[in-house]
């Protein structure tokens, strides 16, 4: 009897197979294996034929009332996000007629609040943070380097990491960059951050490099592609130094900055969506709401009634 760890490996190689970026391998991989070892912990399922609907409301359950290792209940985004792979899982495996086709839809996302946009740094933010990374060592450099071609052509954090030295054009100024589903595009890199790279590349990675073969642009300390992980530390630091207030800064921060600041200085929406390497429009508004600032600016230029002050 194939059990249901064996239909998960199966499955991750059916997403690998169809270019699912690394990020969401993982997160998959991470996500249902918790899935899988629940069920086989608390309700001793382990293949497909023995899963049932109670097996699934059980586990939604204990999904909220899991707490994180702060002991704070998880945001029902986070839910969601476990969910979703769950539940995705469960339809690769009903297409294949290892567990009914009504099943899947047991599992149902949870109601998420209408949160205020969060997460873009104003251009004077950017600027201060930028300023602050120390570049005093070769990986201190490698950070500005990084940084700067985030925050200047919206990169996501897979894509940076994933450039390799041939990708950079420095005569015409731009990268091209592997997005998801393995779709490359050309973005442009502005003169800051080109001079930084620029000057990383020549000056710098030489002496971190260790394997002539490894052609990635940005390496770790021990001469290797720089891995997510650690990235994710670096910008943790870099935004501990400069104290950025109001907020929570990732890697994916400078990608919604550099979408918010060029739809606010009047760049056009489809140019915006593709520099993100966006399939529509509507995955814009991910990225670049307008602030409360803006919108009352707004309303202030463009309502009649704004323009009636002194008028009875």
């Amino acid at each position: 009897m194939t059990t249901l760890k064996d239909l998960l490996t199966a499955f991750l190689d059916h997403e690998r197979d169809r270019n699912f970026s690394r990020c969401t391998l993982r997160n998959h991989r991470y996500q249902l294996t918790a899935f899988l070892d629940w069920l086989d912990a608390q309700e001793h399922t382990t293949t497909a034929d023995q899963l049932r609907k109670a097996h699934l409301d059980a586990w939604l359950k204990h999904l909220n009332g899991h707490r994180t290792p702060k002991g704070l209940p998880f945001k029902a985004q986070s839910l969601n996000l476990h969910i979703i792979a769950a539940r995705t899982f469960l339809d690769y495996l009903a297409a294949r007629g290892f567990v009914p086709v009504g099943l899947p839809t047991a599992l149902q996302c949870v109601k998420t609040p209408n949160l205020l946009p969060q997460g873009a740094l104003t251009h004077a933010q950017a600027r201060k943070l930028l300023a602050k990374v120390p570049t005093g060592t070769p990986e201190g450099y490698r950070n500005r380097a990084m940084l700067e071609l985030l925050y200047s052509s919206g990169l996501r954090a897979a894509e940076l990491l994933g450039l390799d030295v041939g990708d950079v054009d420095f005569a015409h100024a731009t990268a091209t960059v592997t997005g998801k589903g393995n779709k490359q595009r050309v973005v442009p890199i502005g003169r800051t951050a080109l001079r930084c790279l620029e000057s990383y590349l020549k000056a710098v990675r030489p002496f971190m490099a260790r394997d002539p073969a490894e052609r990635a642009v940005f390496l770790d300390r021990h001469g290797q592609r720089l891995r997510y992980n650690a990235f994710a530390q670096i910008v943790r630091a870099c935004a501990a130094r400069a104290a950025v207030d109001d907020v929570h800064v990732t890697a994916h921060t400078f990608r919604r900055s550099c979408a918010t600041e060029l739809l606010r200085g009047g760049a056009n929406m489809y140019h915006v969506k593709d520099l993100l390497g966006h399939e529509t429009l509507n995955t814009l508004k991910h990225y670049a709401k307008l602030t409360i600032a803006d919108l009352k600016k707004t309303h202030e230029k463009c309502h009649p009634r704004e323009r009636d002050e002194g008028q009875p």
